[in-house]
């Protein structure tokens, strides 16, 4: 496995695809927006199709899977093209599976707890899950000082305002959200608007 999950762009597209057949041209659109890394969320039947369909026919789009909870979902991910995965928090049981599949992956925490178990496993780039509800800005402000080497992906909440702010923070690399692909915009399949809207994602805080 190399890399890490947050090197692949400031800000990283979560989107659920509840018809598989949407997933090349939102793909298309973000990557016309420059957003060129996309996580498909496992919450629905297509998202595995989805996954593979990006993976054959958008090559300038690293897809990853999200909401992957066991070693079994990591697996099939994989095996369907996902070049990385994102899990909302972890497990020894999911750790060793998300280890397993070769790709880099990007493991959840919400506490202090959590982050100091996951660096016990040698693990510093994290997902900062649920984020808004779980503290915020001010709450990974806070975890920088006993946390200089953690480095997080806020997801959960964020929005084109506030991912600026946490873009802003020190142990912040980048950030996930959706607000790029509305419910609306998937919806009607309104592709420009999609492409538009990652134009206008913040690449840094600034």
């Amino acid at each position: 496995m190399e890399g890490s999950v947050l090197d692949l762009s400031p800000v990283l597209p979560v989107v659920a695809l509840e018809d598989a057949a949407d997933a090349v041209p939102l793909a298309l659109a973000l990557a016309a927006g420059g957003l060129t890394a996309l996580e498909v969320t496992l919450r629905t039947p297509g998202a595995t199709d989805a996954i593979r369909a990006i993976a054959s026919e958008v090559p300038q789009v690293t897809v990853g899977a999200g909401t992957v909870r066991t070693p079994e979902q990591a697996e099939e991910a994989v095996a369907a093209g996902a070049g990385f995965l994102v899990s909302p928090g972890s497990t020894g049981h999911l750790l060793a599976g998300l280890r397993a599949s070769g790709v880099p992956f990007l493991p959840g925490a919400a506490t202090a707890s959590e982050v100091m178990v996951l660096l016990e496993h040698g693990i510093t780039d994290l997902k900062f899950f649920p984020a808004e509800p779980a503290g915020g800005v001010a709450f990974l402000r806070a975890l920088a000082g006993p946390f200089p080497q953690v480095r997080f992906c806020p997801t959960g909440g964020v929005t084109a305002e506030s991912a600026l702010a946490y873009l802003a923070l020190p142990n912040v690399v980048c950030v996930g959200g959706s607000w790029m692909v509305p419910e609306d915009a998937l919806a009607g399949r309104d592709w420009g608007r999609v492409t538009d809207l990652a134009r206008k994602a913040p690449l840094r805080a600034g």
